[in-house]
């Protein structure tokens, strides 16, 4: 006599108790896969991002450094205004010491001349002579004072030139220097975004 098969016990049988739970097993270890991810992009976001304090730090010393060019510029262009004006009272003073020059010259041509006829004139045309040649003297001593003096404003200014190459070329390197930041910044934005 064949033996019937036996049912299976109840609490093997799949019943709908144990699909829901394994559907909910199965979409627990989804979320934690996806949660594994997230943590993951949220730490790289986190490595590359630069704080808002740094970058109000470059900002603020930019902002310094180009206040810092306005003012070499405001004082470079007075120094240039000083040496424009010491340059024209030089030029003055040439064309005058020219003319006291060339009237000496003529002058002394013709008291030589007077001397040679008057004699007795002659010590007055000497002492005259030497008025003028004291004069010129002066004058030529306060020309030496004005060119020292407008060799010292050139030296200043090729110093201040250089100040400002410098300063420029640190306002370049700074301004390379946020532009390359900004775009960083700017990709981990749009990746942030995707």
């Amino acid at each position: 006599m064949a033996l019937a098969a036996e049912p299976e016990p109840a609490w093997e049988q799949p019943g709908p108790e144990t699909l829901a739970f394994r559907q909910l097993r199965d979409l627990l270890e989804v979320q934690e896969a996806l949660i594994g991810r997230l943590r993951q992009r949220i730490a790289i976001q986190e490595e590359n991002v630069v704080s808002k304090e740094d970058y109000k730090a470059v900002v603020k010393k930019l902002e310094e450094k180009e206040e810092k060019h306005a003012k070499t510029k405001i004082l470079l262009t007075k120094e240039s205004e000083r040496l424009q004006f010491a340059l024209g009272e030089v030029e003055v003073l040439s064309k005058q010491l020219e003319r006291e020059k060339q009237a000496f010259e003529n002058a002394l041509s013709s008291m030589k001349s007077k001397v040679l006829k008057e004699s007795t004139k002659k010590d007055k045309l000497i002492s005259k002579c030497s008025v003028i040649e004291s004069h010129i003297q002066k004058q030529e001593d306060i020309l030496k004072d004005k060119e020292n003096e407008i060799k010292e404003l050139q030296h200043f200014i090729s110093k201040q030139k250089q100040t400002l190459k410098n300063q420029v070329s640190d306002l370049k390197i700074q301004k390379q220097q946020e532009c390359y930041i900004a775009q960083v910044l700017k990709k981990k934005h749009k990746k942030g975004l995707k």
